[in-house]
């Protein structure tokens, strides 16, 4: 059974940055997509950042290209969200998600992750 556990939510200032980090157990971690989506109350979860299966290439949400940075290690199957230039539009519960063998073609739907993190709460203020 595989098990995302996110860190590094907080409250930080606009302009600010923070470090987003999950951690898979539970199978081999480099046979998956990665990536990372948030929520905001009343809006719907949509996808941030993320590395396909066996691809370097990494793919972001406009919102947030140039700012955020995904990356993986596979040596410490970790997944990072190395967030810049934070804006109070970026406060939401971030969601690291793990899609065994997921191509770059479903990366960004939602519902071709198999596993979720519980979510970390990343607040930005004005």
């Amino acid at each position: 059974q595989v098990q995302l556990v996110e860190s590094g939510g907080g409250l930080v200032q606009a302009g600010g940055s923070l470090t987003l980090s999950c951690a898979l157990s539970g199978r081999t971690f480099s046979d998956y997509a990665m990536a990372w989506f948030r929520q905001a109350p009343g809006k719907e979860r949509e996808f941030v950042a993320g590395i396909p299966f066996r691809n370097d290439n990494t793919y972001y949400a406009d919102s947030v290209k140039g700012r955020f940075t995904i990356s993986r290690d596979n040596a410490k199957n970790t997944v990072s969200l190395q967030m810049y230039s934070l804006k109070p539009e970026d406060t939401a519960v971030y969601y690291c998600a793990a899609d065994r063998y997921g191509s770059s073609r479903s990366l960004m739907e939602r519902y071709a992750y198999e596993y979720w993190g519980q979510g970390t709460q990343v607040t930005v203020s004005s």
